[in-house]
């Protein structure tokens, strides 16, 4: 199994998540001294790769180092991502292009990569790491949800056509999660959900090794870990109660 973005927050969940499950892991991300450090902890031994995800010809490499070290690759976790705040008027097109050159142009070449790996072993599954802001709109995030949106479309066409050698690609949308994207983001974020907290790294963690070994009737599926962010909002009948 690859993880982007593995070395923090849902990545590095996911990655501990799947050696507690006996996988082989590989942790792909640029932070490289959290990365290692988190390849060395206990259980089933864990690889880091340093690829810049925008980058095709590095996807490669990580994937052929990789099934040469560990074996036939089952598995691809598209969760590396960016977050650039700031309103459509302010923002600047440098900063738009980034966001959308790790969130998304980050993931396609993985997956593009991915492929003839997953189809040699048979079959397999890949996760892409959205958000609640693929599913809905967030004032000031506009470089982000366009991305998120983008990679959520991206996951129905890879599905249609990845199925056709056995591969499962799904999309997670996750919400206010707290890792250190979300640092310095106060409780007022999540008051209005029905769970008003942030979640923790491990609970979408959970929900992307379910679609990896388990959701194998699910190909194009949204799925989502939000604590009922994009179920609607409490704050109305909370005031009613006052």
């Amino acid at each position: 199994m690859v993880v982007t973005g593995g070395a923090r927050g849902i990545g590095a969940a996911t990655a501990r998540l799947l050696v507690e499950r006996g996988c082989a892991v590989v942790i792909a991300d640029v932070l490289d001294d959290e990365a290692a450090r988190l390849a060395e902890e206990p259980g089933p031994p864990a690889e880091h790769r340093h690829p810049d995800v925008t980058e095709p010809g590095q996807w490669e490499r990580v994937f052929r180092e990789t099934a040469r070290t560990r074996g036939p690759i089952t598995g691809l976790v598209n969760n590396a991502g960016i977050l650039a705040i700031g309103s459509i008027e302010e923002q600047t097109p440098e900063e738009f292009r980034r966001v959308w050159e790790v969130n998304l142009l980050g993931a396609w070449p993985g997956m593009r990569a991915a492929l003839p790996h997953l189809r040699r072993a048979g079959g397999g599954a890949v996760v892409n790491v959205s958000s609640t802001a693929g599913l809905m709109g967030y004032a000031d995030l506009g470089a982000y949800v366009a991305s998120k949106w983008a990679l959520r479309g991206l996951t129905k066409t890879a599905a249609l056509e990845f199925a056709r050698d056995g591969v499962r690609v799904c999309s997670l949308h996750p919400g206010p999660i707290d890792t250190p994207m979300t640092a310095g983001m106060d409780d007022s974020v999540v008051a209005g959900q029905p769970l008003p907290r942030f979640g923790t790294p491990r609970e979408p963690a959970a929900m992307i090794v379910f679609l990896l070994r388990e959701a194998t009737f699910s190909i194009g599926s949204e799925f989502v870990a939000d604590g009922g962010a994009t179920t609607g909002s409490t704050v109305i009948s909370e005031l009613d109660r006052d």
